[in-house]
Parts: C-alpha cells; sequence; structure tokens
C-alpha cells in the first residue's frame, strides 16, 4: 500500500525519550502514594510470585510481584535478569530481596507473607524473620495429581470418589484453622475419615466436625490392611506434607496474583523479546491497570440481581461453575499519562530521563561470550545432512 511508517528504531528512540519515562515517573509517584498509606497501619500482609517469561529453566526475565493483600493492589514488581541473580534457579529469592529491603526503606514492615513452596525463598524468609504462609491452591494441586494417578490403577478406583473431598479437606483444614497443631490435627482426621472412623487421638480434633450418621454405601470406605489404604497413607500422612499444612494460609490466598499475571500477558506477551527498561515500563503498566480496576463490583442487572456466568474451567473436567461477573474496566490511567506526557516530558525531557538512566541496567546475556568474526562462523558451519543433486 506505499504506506509511510515510523521504523523499529524511531519508535524505541521515541520510547527512550518520552514514553518509558513517563510511565517509569508514574509509577513511581503512585507507589509512594500507596506506601504513605499504608505507613500508619504498622506490618502489612503480603502475597508474592515470581512470573517467567517462557517455560522451563531458559528464562532470560523474571518478575517478582508483591501484592497487598487487604487491598488487592500491586506494592512492588521487580525484574530479575538471569545473569544479575546467578542462574535462572535464583531469579525468584533475589526478585523477593529486592522488593523486601524496598518497602523496609520506606518504613513498611511486613507481618506474614503468602508464598510458594520454593525452597530458597523458605530459608531466606526464615533467616530474614519473616512468618510464612503458604498458598493452600500449590499444594492441594500437586497432591491432587499423586492422587488421581493412583486412582487410574484398577484396585484404586474407589479412590476416584474421595478426590473431591480431599480436596475440599485441605481448604477446610486451613480456614477453619488459626494454629498449626489445628491444622494438622484436622488433616490427619482425614484418613481416619476415609476407613469411617471419626473420632481421632488428637485433642486439638478429637471428633469429625459433621453430623453423626449411617451411610448408606459401605463400599465407599478404604478397608483397614489393604494396598490402596497405605498408598494413600503414603500421601496423606507424609512428613514432608504435613510440614507443609502446618504453614497453609488460614485468610488470604495468590489467586489475584494469577490474575495479574493475566494481565502481564497484555502489555508484555512471552512470545515477544523486550529490551530491559521496555520490558520494565511493561510491567508497570500491567501493574497501574490492575490497580485501577483491583476493586471492581460485581455486574448487577436491570432486577438488581448479582450477574453470573457458567464456565466450564479446564481443572474441573467438563463440571460447570458460577463465575461472577464484574464491572467493565476502566483505563483512567491512561489519560493521566497522556497529560504527563504531554504537559511536562515533552517540555523537559532530559529531567524525566535522568530517572532512567539512574537504574541498574544489567548487562546482556550474550556480553559475558566472545563474539568471534562473522566469517569464521560461517566456515565452522556444517549441515548435519547435505543435500544430493541428481547426476
Amino acid at each position: 500500500m506505499n504506506l509511510q511508517i515510523h521504523h523499529y528504531c524511531t519508535f524505541r528512540r521515541h520510547a527512550r525519550m518520552f514514553l518509558e519515562p513517563s510511565i517509569y515517573h508514574k509509577w513511581k509517584m503512585d507507589q509512594q502514594a500507596m506506601f504513605q498509606q499504608l505507613q500508619p497501619q504498622g506490618k502489612i500482609a503480603l502475597s508474592g510470585d515470581m512470573r517467567a517469561d517462557s517455560p522451563g529453566h531458559s528464562a532470560k526475565y523474571g518478575s517478582y510481584t508483591l501484592m497487598h493483600l487487604e487491598s488487592n493492589k500491586i506494592l512492588d514488581i521487580q525484574l530479575v535478569q538471569s545473569n544479575e541473580a546467578g542462574g535462572i534457579a535464583h531469579m525468584e529469592k533475589e526478585g523477593l530481596r529486592r522488593g523486601l529491603d524496598l518497602l523496609e526503606s520506606n518504613n513498611l514492615h511486613v507481618e506474614y507473607i503468602v508464598t510458594d513452596r520454593h525452597t530458597q525463598v523458605q530459608k531466606y524468609l526464615r533467616e530474614r524473620a519473616v512468618k510464612q504462609y503458604y498458598d493452600v491452591w500449590h499444594i492441594e494441586r500437586g497432591l491432587s495429581k499423586k492422587l488421581e494417578k493412583l486412582s487410574r490403577n484398577k484396585e484404586c478406583q474407589v479412590l476416584r470418589k474421595w478426590l473431591p473431598s480431599i480436596k475440599n479437606h485441605m481448604y477446610w483444614s486451613a480456614m477453619s484453622s488459626k494454629e498449626g497443631p489445628e491444622k494438622v490435627a484436622k488433616w490427619k482426621s482425614l484418613f481416619n475419615h476415609i476407613q469411617n472412623v471419626h473420632t481421632h487421638d488428637s485433642p486439638e480434633f478429637p471428633k469429625c466436625a459433621h453430623a453423626d450418621k449411617v451411610s448408606r454405601d459401605r463400599n465407599k470406605w478404604l478397608r483397614p490392611g489393604t494396598m490402596l489404604l497405605y498408598k494413600v497413607e503414603k500421601l496423606l500422612l507424609n512428613k514432608r506434607l504435613l510440614k507443609d499444612v502446618k504453614k497453609l494460609s488460614h485468610q488470604y490466598q495468590t489467586l489475584a496474583l494469577g490474575a495479574f499475571h493475566s494481565v502481564i500477558l497484555r502489555f508484555a506477551p512471552k512470545n515477544v523479546v523486550f529490551p530491559y527498561i521496555g520490558k520494565l515500563c511493561r510491567l508497570y503498566l500491567a501493574a497501574m491497570h490492575f490497580n485501577e480496576n483491583a476493586d471492581r463490583e460485581q455486574t448487577v442487572n436491570l432486577e438488581g440481581t448479582a450477574v453470573y456466568k457458567i464456565m466450564y474451567p479446564k481443572s474441573k473436567k467438563g463440571q460447570p461453575t458460577a463465575q461472577t461477573v464484574k464491572t467493565e474496566p476502566t483505563c483512567k490511567y491512561v489519560n493521566d499519562l497522556m497529560r504527563l506526557l504531554f504537559t511536562e516530558v515533552f517540555d523537559n525531557p532530559a529531567t524525566f530521563v535522568e530517572e532512567i538512566l539512574k537504574l541498574p541496567i544489567p548487562a546482556d546475556l550474550s556480553a559475558e561470550y566472545d563474539r568471534p568474526a562473522k566469517e569464521d562462523v560461517i566456515a565452522r558451519n556444517v549441515a548435519r545432512f547435505n543435500p544430493v543433486y541428481p547426476t
């Protein structure tokens, strides 16, 4: 069509001079406003998790997010490049360390943090004397996969009826308890319950909470002395699992963090490569969008009834679930960015660019390798299969 459009280098020049400084400045202003609002509260409750830009062990970037649990607002997001942390496996700990240091420098103290079971994070928080709770979904998902695999065996099919109840029992054990020993006692009672035994030796939970009733289906109970019960016991009463159940979060979970990671995909898709500052600013944009819409209310119809929609998630395997329909998201932060860009940044871009230049930008991953001459690389290039031409 012979249309005249700007080149990528032109776009990057405009982004470096105007767009990225505007985004960075606005995020820092919004972040400081949140910090000042939370400082009178004393200690705060957080959730934290890392998102890698690609699956497996080949990720270049990892973004660690800290969310305030009471307001569902993103307080901080740290972008870590793999060569900064000494490898991909250490990025999550490094991102958490930077985030906690930033909060501490702004007089914000953490009461507790809800995370997954990353071993380096566990040790780091223990050394830093920060109380840690585990997200129930992460532990339940791992256990459910093992139980579902066991239930596929021919002699273990009776276990399939118990899978939904076992999932629900883990959530109930966490939500209905405040202390670790009580959570463990309620969880261990499940092993007796599936054998039709409803009194227990633990003083924290001596009897099942359900009403006494006689079951009509005697075949649903697991029989003592069977191989199935032995295998189930190894899974339900595993020492590591009991240790983790003791630290299950009884109030807040990291579900909202997963929703934020989905929002990031709109601003920074995983199949697109971005420079460090470009990636960081896109994360800030996603955080601004998420924070503005964190308190959206549920939609109501003309009759004043709350609106739901029926979903069939893959995790439910065809079972329907009701999902709330929220009001449409807003983008007021875009108007604020445009106002900042045209009234301040355009007039004096150097002041805003200096803020970006103060950031410690890590070297490219390829910088640690020697760059050979192009001719030498071509000369060493050997195809695995050489084409054979007919004579």
